[in-house]
């Protein structure tokens, strides 16, 4: 879904008229002379990247999606409350093996536990699936509806266009990551008892301290998640088809997920961009455990240069008239 095609005015052939009913004179400037071209000023440029992601915030399809990741939280922290009633323990969390960190068993222990809870369930799938949807549609979408020729007056330009469009997907991943983050810790405030918490390493720390980490916990899934935007919007400057783009897209973290879980190509793991995902809990330590945090980190940076140089070089060299 994108922007509706603005209607265009049509050359009658009479002058246009001033304000005071008087016609403009004829453009007598001698051959060569140039018209004076709107300035591209920063501020203009914020414009532009506020302008697309508030049409991206506003259209229904993103409003459910961030309804969906928002409904998650609230069916953990539930279905916890549920199966512990009783009295009995939790016995749904993870284990080792590679498969993430055991935050579900201590829900009961410290609602804040359901941010990290909601936000491990969620990084595997769903944050990176909602994701591809958004930044595969991002060009392709205004280039299948036919409104990318239109955005691509000046003094936008492409290169401009594709960076609002970026810092666009770039902004929707820590949106999306917080309304996780932030229903986790409504739901958790309400279900489960709140406190001082006890990090992985045993040490326990206040409430206030912990809310800093989850913050932090909550930026870096956000930044996770920046390898598989960037591709996203590659993948979008191919296609017209915004449809095409997102199936794709989403196609490409499926694929990604499930090489990441076959042992025998453990040569390549290290190279895929969910691989570190996570690594957040490494923040959850006394002290903090830097070395895979940098990894991911730096493994989502390479992601993001190498295809965000490759999205650049495809759109703009695009045919939108095709």
């Amino acid at each position: 879904m994108s922007r509706a095609d603005e209607p265009k005015s049509a050359d009658t052939g009479v002058p246009k008229m001033s304000d005071t009913g008087v016609p403009h004179a004829a453009d007598t400037r001698p051959p060569g002379t140039t018209t004076n071209k709107r300035p591209t000023s920063p501020l203009w440029a914020l414009a532009l990247f506020r302008s697309e992601l508030t049409t991206t915030l506003r259209r229904w399809r993103t409003l459910a999606l961030l309804g969906v990741l928002a409904l998650i939280p609230i069916l953990i922290g539930v279905a916890v409350k549920i199966e512990t009633s009783d009295g009995g323990g939790f016995g749904g969390g993870r284990g080792g093996g590679g498969e993430g960190p055991a935050f579900f068993p201590q829900i009961t222990n410290n609602g804040i536990f359901l941010v990290f809870a909601s936000l491990a369930a969620t990084l595997p799938v769903f944050l990176p699936m909602v994701i591809g949807v958004i930044t595969g549609d991002a060009i392709a979408g205004e280039a299948g509806s036919g409104t990318l020729r239109y955005l691509l007056v000046a003094p936008a330009g492409r290169t401009r266009l594709l960076l609002a469009k970026f810092t666009t997907s770039m902004a929707f991943c820590l949106i999306a990551t917080l309304v996780v983050a932030l229903s986790g810790l409504v739901t958790g405030a309400l279900l489960f008892p709140l406190g001082d918490v006890t990090l992985i390493s045993g040490i326990t720390v206040s409430f206030e301290e912990a809310l800093l980490r989850a913050l932090g916990v909550a930026a870096l899934v956000a930044l996770s998640l920046v390898g598989i935007a960037t591709v996203g919007l590659f993948i979008s400057t191919l296609t017209n088809s915004g449809i095409a783009a997102m199936a794709t897209t989403v196609g490409l973290v499926i694929t990604a997920q499930i090489l990441d879980t076959i042992p025998q190509l453990h040569a390549i793991h290290p190279y895929l961009f969910p691989h570190y995902w996570l690594s957040f809990a490494d923040l959850l330590r006394e002290p903090v455990y830097w070395d895979e945090l940098v990894k991911n980190l730096g493994l989502q940076g390479l992601y993001v240069a190498v295809f965000g140089s490759a999205a650049w070089a495809r759109f703009t060299a695009k045919d939108i008239t095709a």
